[in-house]
């Protein structure tokens, strides 16, 4: 094909055969070509306009983003491809993956707001000169100088009135764990289990309740085993961690930066205490380490169990160390309880006496218990949500969720606490503030059957800023008519955001 340029789009008089020629690369002119006519020999060809060249985005290196939005290296979807082909393959070189751009993607991944560790460094202040920061940790980890400092110890208050241990590291000890997990992720995300949703990209605790509803909604389950591992966090063995790690990760580097992180201890009211065992809750990397350490002891048992062990439909639903079990039998239920219970004390692991719970829930609860003389079937939390056995208007079986009432008493206690400090605001200042928390809790709480909490807790939070606008003033001159009208401004409607979880599961994970 002829490629050459025409200064003008024209020739000098005479000299048709000698077009003016011109650097498509230097000049800003449009490059023409003869496009031949197809399957016409000999024809004439009409002139059109080349392609110009590709700029931007479109030039840059092939690379695809994971289900959390950060960008990936090519190495490690190499590294994915081929712990997918091999999964009984120990990687022996991993070390290398972690580079200086993968750090930056790391620092830039991490809450900006997030509470210091004992190194007193914000996000902002390690921000101010990153590359150079950066490049002097890449090297420190390379060469073996990295050191890990200790967890600064949090007391987080939980919902019943007791307290849970938060670890915090320090500002370069969450980068690198979180460059870590990125590499490890490539390794451990084909090799767990898809009834594990804890922690993991692209899964929430939407899909560990949908896939839940599902499966007590379209197979034989009339028991329900809710299992709870006491101060899981707290005892889990760095041995045994370890050698669950050593099945795929063979790169002496990568264990002795997993075994600084385990060691590094814990500092609370300025006194450092070791850690021998158990994995610091609040670390970056401690999600992954949970799920690496639960899907050896429990998710390939369990699974095995059912295959092989069960006589009837088993389903296993597990986010984080929140497990729950259903089976279509009373003996399987019963039979598997007695067994994982041994099973964790191998491991080093309790089964909570109080919190774990057998009870007969399912399809044909309310049928089996009514011909026995029983009451309701009992009901069961998960996630922050509480199951009932509920009935359609045709009188069918259907799975309810309501919020968890001590969950929406917690929070609402927050909010009076939060209301008080902010008495002297503004009106719209307030409002912005509470439409934010409503919204929050709406966001993850309006699912269907729903509707009665997500009214309850508006309702609620319309009353406690009722409270506070009279309480600032004498008159009392706050009415429920004028403060109903507030409330229109400012908080929104409770309704269903969340679809059914049959459809939002069929479409997420189709068979």
């Amino acid at each position: 094909m002829l490629n050459h340029s025409l200064g003008c789009g024209s020739h000098r008089e005479g000299d048709e055969s000698k077009p003016m020629m011109y650097d498509h690369e230097k000049s800003d002119l449009p490059v023409v070509v003869m496009k031949p006519v197809n399957n016409i020999d000999g024809a004439v060809a009409e002139l059109v306009e080349q392609r110009g060249r590709a700029k931007g985005k479109a030039i840059k290196p092939n690379t695809r983003r994971t289900p959390s939005r950060e960008s990936v290296s090519p190495g490690l979807d190499r590294l994915r491809q081929r712990a997918k082909e091999h999964r009984n393959e120990k990687f022996t070189s991993l070390l290398h993956h972690i580079d200086v751009p993968l750090l930056t993607t790391a620092y830039h991944a991490l809450r900006h707001d997030a509470a210091v560790g004992v190194d007193g460094v914000t996000w902002r202040e390690y921000g101010e000169d990153l590359q150079a920061k950066l490049a002097d940790l890449h090297g420190r980890v390379h060469r073996g100088a990295y050191r890990a400092q200790p967890s600064r110890r949090k007391m987080i208050p939980k919902p019943d009135g007791r307290e849970r241990p938060l670890g915090i590291a320090s500002l370069e000890d969450k980068v690198v764990q979180r460059a870590l997990v990125e590499v490890l992720n490539a390794i451990y995300e084909p090799e767990f289990l898809g009834f594990s949703y804890g922690f993991r990209p692209g899964r929430s605790q939407h899909d560990a309740l949908d896939a839940l509803w599902v499966g007590i909604d379209t197979k034989r389950i009339n028991w329900i085993l809710d299992a709870d591992i006491r101060a899981y966090f707290d005892t889990v063995s760095h041995e045994k961690l370890i050698q669950f790690i050593e099945e795929r990760i063979g790169d002496r580097r990568v264990i002795r930066l997993i075994r600084k992180w385990l060691n590094a201890g814990v500092v609370e009211n300025g006194i450092l205490s070791a850690t021998e065992i158990g994995c610091p809750q609040g670390s970056v990397i401690s999600p992954l380490l949970s799920n690496i350490y639960l899907h050896y002891v429990s998710d390939l048992w369990s699974h095995q169990w059912r295959q092989a062990a069960g006589r009837g439909e088993m389903i296993i639903v597990r986010y984080a160390d929140d497990q729950v079990f259903g089976f279509e039998h009373e003996a399987d239920a019963r039979a598997f309880l007695a067994e994982l219970t041994t099973r964790m004390e191998e491991y080093g692991l309790s089964l909570h006496p109080d919190k774990t719970r057998l009870i007969e829930f399912g399809r044909y609860a309310m049928e089996n218990r009514s011909k026995r003389g029983l009451g309701k079937p009992e009901t069961f939390t998960f996630l922050g949500f509480t199951h009932l056995c509920g009935l359609t208007r045709n009188g069918k079986f259907s799975l309810k969720r309501k919020s968890r009432s001590d969950r929406m008493r917690a929070k609402l206690q927050e909010i009076k606490l939060d209301l008080r400090r902010r008495i002297n605001e503004p009106i719209p200042e307030i409002g912005r503030r509470l439409r934010q928390v409503v919204q929050g809790y709406n966001a993850y709480h309006a699912v269907p059957n729903n509707f009665d909490s997500l009214e309850s807790f508006r309702c609620n939070v319309i009353r406690l800023w009722y409270r506070l606008l009279n309480r600032r003033s004498q008159l009392r001159g706050w009415t429920w008519e004028k403060m109903e009208r507030l409330a229109d401004q400012w908080l929104p409607m409770p309704r269903i955001l969340h679809p059914w979880p049959s459809a939002r599961f069929a479409v997420k994970y189709p068979r």
